[in-house]
């Protein structure tokens, strides 16, 4: 008999509970155009649309929110490249509470600046020497904080998953759920409650070439580390998948595909001139995958997750004037 995976489907639905009235119910979009290139009714869900700008918020705020009043009178921690930092530092701020951020140096300063908005305290590491996870636990530990991991965790997980639960109610059943990975935990929360929902559903997660430690960890059944990947999708630039998000996805994730950085670029521009919304380069990376045929023998009805929007306007400028081609 299977082991019980660490987050259920009631757990995603209890996150679902909690998340009522705090984070957006975000919309989702069709395009005709876009169905027309893909060959299937393709439905978009719209993080880019969430409370700071992406997924995050929901798993940030869903762990946040059962901690005990003793550790949130004393703050949490975390480490991010820049989305689940302002979705940490947001959901300290709602739950009355401070919070304390590590952020690689190189992040969009759109990010930074952004978190310490939310009223942060931001502090910064390189990403391509230290390691984060240590310094993270090491500052919880110093200053008595909880750490809210940005994947690795059952109720970040449980959070993330209540996007796919809110897609799929408004859509119905679908062949196939395309989604970002970066650390695993958006599409562990997703393949969570789409396969409880349709068990025949595939889900299809998405990678940037230069960051494919999911990929190869699941060809080869074991959690693999790549060299920190150098790519636009900075979301996505992780070295090696969480242990318990690659334990869920190891069991409910059909398969992961690659896409190049120029195709994520492409995305972008298609999002931006004829579905009209703004997308990072790593919430581009669904749509990426459909738009360059990486799914195989497409159903007829995709759900994708569009998981953020959160680019500098000069990088976001520079990324889709640059190299244009005709969609």
């Amino acid at each position: 008999m299977a082991t019980a995976l660490p987050v259920s489907f009631d757990d995603v639905r209890e996150a679902a509970a909690r998340l009522n009235g705090v984070a957006h119910r975000t919309p989702v979009l069709t395009s005709r155009t876009l169905n027309a290139l893909v060959g299937a009714e393709v439905f978009i869900k719209c993080e880019n649309f969430q409370r700071v700008g992406a997924f995050k918020f929901r798993g940030a705020y869903n762990a946040a929110a059962q901690l005990s009043p003793e550790q949130l009178a004393k703050g949490v921690a975390a480490y991010s490249s820049g989305n689940h930092a302002q979705a940490t530092a947001l959901a300290a701020r709602e739950l009355g509470t401070g919070a304390v951020i590590l952020m690689p140096e190189d992040a969009p300063r759109s990010k930074m600046e952004a978190t310490a908005g939310y009223g942060a305290e931001v502090l910064t590491y390189d990403r391509y020497t230290q390691d984060r996870t240590a310094l993270g636990q090491a500052l919880a530990e110093d200053r008595g904080l909880a750490l809210i991991p940005p994947y690795d965790h059952p109720h970040v997980i449980a959070g993330q998953g209540t996007a796919a639960l809110e897609l799929l109610e408004e859509t119905g059943e679908l062949g196939a759920l395309v989604v970002p990975v970066g650390g695993g935990g958006l599409i562990a929360g997703s393949a969570t409650a789409a396969k409880a929902l349709h068990p025949a559903i595939r889900v299809i997660g998405v990678e940037p070439e230069n960051g494919d430690d999911t990929k190869r960890s699941l060809e080869s059944g074991r959690r693999v580390t790549i060299p920190v990947p150098r790519t636009i999708a900075d979301g996505q630039a992780l070295p090696t998948p969480g242990e318990i998000t690659f334990a869920v996805n190891q069991r409910l994730v059909d398969a992961v595909v690659l896409v190049g950085e120029e195709e994520i670029i492409h995305a972008m521009r298609f999002a931006f001139e004829r579905l009209k919304i703004v997308l990072e380069p790593s919430g581009a990376t669904a749509l990426a995958a459909l738009m360059a045929g990486r799914v195989e023998d497409p159903p007829q009805r995709i759900g994708l997750i569009a998981s953020g929007g959160n680019i500098d306007t000069e990088r976001f400028i520079e990324l889709i004037t640059a190299g244009r081609r005709n969609p």
